[in-house]
């Protein structure tokens, strides 16, 4: 089983990129996007149920990012609208099959390997 994150890059302060994760293997309950910026520890983003239903973002970026998925291509997505330089970070996504809502990385046992995001004023 694994998660390929995928679309970080470097864009300015406003811009927007979208982040991928697609997962090959199997299919996961519910997904989370997770980012660790330089110097801090990991922190939760956002997460997504099983049929697409339920999120939860952190306070941070509500209203600027949104998590999406595609069941049939085993792949979530989380689009980053609005980009600050404190949004600068790895970005990873996390996995895991026991179908509820959860923020904390220790309810996440299937991660990708992180995706670079840099945020320029």
């Amino acid at each position: 089983v694994q998660l390929q994150a995928s679309g970080g890059g470097l864009v300015q302060v406003g811009g927007s990129l979208r982040l991928s994760c697609a997962a090959s293997g199997r299919t996961f309950s519910n997904y989370a996007w997770f980012r660790q910026a330089p110097g801090k520890e990991r922190e939760f983003v956002a997460t997504i149920s099983r049929n697409g239903g339920n999120t939860f973002y952190t306070e941070f970026v509500k209203g600027r990012f949104t998590i999406s998925r595609d069941n049939a291509n085993n792949t979530v997505y989380l689009q980053m609208n609005s980009l600050k330089t404190e949004d600068t970070a790895v970005y990873y996504c996390a996995a895991h099959s026991r179908g509820f809502i959860g923020t904390q990385a220790s309810t996440y046992d299937n991660w990708g390997q992180g995706t670079l995001v840099t945020v320029s004023s």
